[in-house]
């Protein structure tokens, strides 16, 4: 079943149980990838879904942070529920070993000897690890590996 059917399909089931905060967030989602759709005059698949869903989940981390730094506990606990709502729909996140021998991998693939090659490297672990990891900590580690 493709992602957005899933979600399409999880939408009806919280209006049918009434459960209305994940309702909202569901109707967020579906905006969110129809926006896009109709912006670029495409038919998402769903690899661009889950780049919609990462978007979606690093703009509430960072307002997680905004919110912590004003106190505001209702708003944390708001962002926090829909954080872990939308990870719900992304694939399951790699291991830190996976990680690890993806870059190594990728490093092998690219022959990537400087920090200059981290763009090339970066490339083809996004590829491969779109949506099961972060790409932050991921770069972090391919700059080390390469010496940066």
């Amino acid at each position: 079943m493709a992602l957005k059917e899933r979600i399409t399909d999880d939408m009806k089931a919280a209006m049918r149980s009434g459960e209305k905060e994940r309702l909202g967030v569901i109707r967020m989602i579906t905006s969110a990838i129809k926006q896009r759709e109709v912006d670029e005059r495409i038919t998402l698949d769903d690899t661009q879904v889950i780049s919609v869903l990462e978007k979606m989940i690093k703009q509430r981390k960072e307002s997680l942070v905004q919110f912590k730094a004003g106190n505001r506990q209702d708003l944390v606990d708001k962002e926090s529920a829909e954080i872990v709502l939308l990870q719900g729909y992304l694939p399951a996140a790699l291991a830190d070993a996976e990680i690890d021998a993806l870059i190594n991998e990728a490093v092998a693939a690219t022959g990537a000897a400087s920090i200059k090659d981290m763009g090339k490297v970066m490339a083809i672990i996004k590829a491969k690890a779109q949506g099961r990891a972060d790409m932050a900590s991921v770069g972090a580690k391919i700059k080390a590996k390469l010496g940066g």
